[in-house]
């Protein structure tokens, strides 16, 4: 079975919004690319996915845009060509190397983990959200930036009942950011 990993840079008050952050820079993005790759699929919430293929899809043309440094290229490699899932009841379609996932979420990504290969990933924040109620997580990574948002969506908010986790990696980074990687404890949903 392969494990489902759930990924998010978070700020030091919570907050889980893609701008709240500090930017990326060459060291974060070189890590994000390792974890991109460590992973068999990728599965997105509809906004998740809008947000990602707007931003890192590799247009038409073949050539990455101006405003995407040269470090930045790796992660947008690995991502545009990585498999997707998009979980959405709305969209009448998807297309970047994705497949459209409708139902029952929670035995769509069973069924999903049953299959050989290294993992899983998701990210976003409605649909881990889901998946952790359902006791669907198997390891949690937060890249936590030095920060105070003060403002917009919170990690994890609304989560049913508490989840336990056991701290199994942790990573510093220059520009602050530490990356630290849970895992739930025995007894945890």
């Amino acid at each position: 079975m392969r494990p489902l990993r759930y990924s998010i840079n978070v700020t030091l008050d919570g907050c889980c919004h893609h701008e709240a952050g500090l930017p990326p820079d060459e060291e974060s993005m070189r890590y994000w690319t390792a974890e991109m790759q460590r992973a068999d699929a990728l599965l997105f919430g509809r906004v998740t996915y809008v947000m990602m293929e707007s931003a890192w899809r590799q247009p038409a043309t073949g050539t990455w845009p101006d405003w995407m440094d040269e470090w930045e290229i790796p992660f947008a490699e690995t991502i545009d060509q990585a498999k997707k899932y998009v979980v959405s009841n709305t969209l009448s379609g998807v297309d970047w190397n994705a497949e459209l996932v409708r139902g029952d979420v929670g035995e769509a990504v069973r069924k999903l983990k049953q299959e050989p290969g290294q993992g899983l990933w998701v990210g976003g924040v409605t649909l881990p959200l889901e998946l952790a109620d359902l006791g669907l997580i198997d390891e949690y990574e937060f890249v936590v930036q030095p920060v105070l948002a003060g403002h917009g969506p919170t990690l994890l908010a609304g989560l049913r009942e508490r989840i336990q986790l056991e701290l199994v990696d942790r990573r510093e980074f220059r520009s602050g950011a530490v990356a630290m990687r849970y895992r739930p404890t025995r007894g945890s949903s």
